[in-house]
């Protein structure tokens, strides 16, 4: 344990962050987009089957309640969109229980932030430029590029995302080397294409590009809407740069029954996964009965677009004291 209690990142990117945060405040205060604060521990959390989370007890009479440690300031923001505040960002920690490893860190900063009267290109464009001013600094030739799920898929693979068939996946999963693909994604289409688009599909992204993928399909919609003009898709887009995932933006659901919907099937999920139980937030889907405003949103991973701007490999360089540490 010797030398256990000193930082793992040194000083010049422990200057690289402050830099980066204060820039961060800056792009947003000349946009007029408000700072908030919402609690990290909160009694409800996400249903996603694919996220866990770390929960604690509070010890108050009559008897003790379970909060969790947000995975996402999410659905505490859009509480503050239903009651007005207009666009907000936030910059906070996030935590994932079972997620630890180069890009992963149990405990992570996150920037997210919600446009209202933004539709899912305005706020593409803007992703962008916030990128290009935080990287061009340190990546001269950084450019941007929009690709649509499916082509890139497509391009990569020669498979259709928006077509099951597992036999086609398994055979080209085998191929590759991934023989347990089959055993671990089974008859679940999103598995598949999680697992696909992972191992096959993010290491053939070009470098040096902020890669916007947009358009996912429907399966993997999350807390988007559907595509209006094609209901295979899902008004959802996700942003990389040299193949490492840096943030997941949406135009927002706003329909409650819907949203309660896709609660229910998730939790439904995690029962037949045998994943810890969970209970919709229901302040969140009152906000959303009261009114959600038109509006897209996104989070990126700050350790992440650190990570790109230091050229560093592995997530424990950007942190003073990353999990191990803690």
């Amino acid at each position: 344990m010797t030398g256990h209690w000193q930082p793992v990142a040194n000083l010049l990117q422990l200057r690289q962050r402050a830099r980066l945060l204060a820039a961060i405040r800056q792009f947003f205060a000349v946009r007029d987009v408000l700072e908030v604060e919402t609690p990290l521990l909160c009694r409800a959390t996400g249903t996603d089957p694919n996220l866990d989370f770390f929960s604690s007890r509070f010890h108050c009479s009559p008897q003790p309640i379970t909060y969790y440690l947000q995975t996402s300031p999410e659905f505490a923001m859009k509480r503050l969109l239903a009651a007005g505040c207009g666009s907000i960002y936030q910059i906070c920690k996030a935590f994932r229980n079972g997620e630890a490893g180069r890009f992963h860190n149990p405990e992570f900063t996150i920037l997210e932030w919600y446009r209202v009267g933004f539709d899912l290109q305005a706020l593409m464009d803007e992703v962008a430029e916030l990128l290009l001013a935080l990287l061009l600094p340190v990546m001269p030739r950084l450019s941007v590029m929009r690709v649509g799920y499916q082509q890139l898929f497509s391009e990569m693979t020669g498979l259709d995302p928006l077509i099951f068939s597992r036999g086609e996946y398994r055979q080209f999963a085998a191929d590759l080397g991934y023989p347990e693909a089959d055993s671990l994604c089974g008859d679940d289409h999103a598995l598949w294409l999680d697992f696909l688009f992972s191992h096959c599909v993010q290491n053939a992204m070009p470098s040096d590009a902020v890669c916007l993928v947009h358009g996912y399909p429907a399966i993997q919609s999350s807390l988007a809407r559907i595509d209006p003009n094609d209901r295979r898709l899902s008004e959802r887009f996700e942003v990389f740069i040299n193949g490492m995932e840096l943030g997941n933006g949406f135009f927002e659901l706003a329909d409650v029954a819907e949203q309660e919907a896709r609660f229910e099937r998730e939790i439904a999920h995690r029962q037949a996964r045998g994943l810890a139980a969970v209970e919709k937030d229901q302040w969140f889907l009152q906000a959303l009965q009261a009114g959600l405003p038109d509006c897209s949103g996104v989070a990126i991973g700050l350790d992440r677009v650190l990570m790109i701007a230091g050229g560093c490999d592995n997530i424990e360089q950007v942190l003073a004291f990353p999990f191990g540490r803690a």
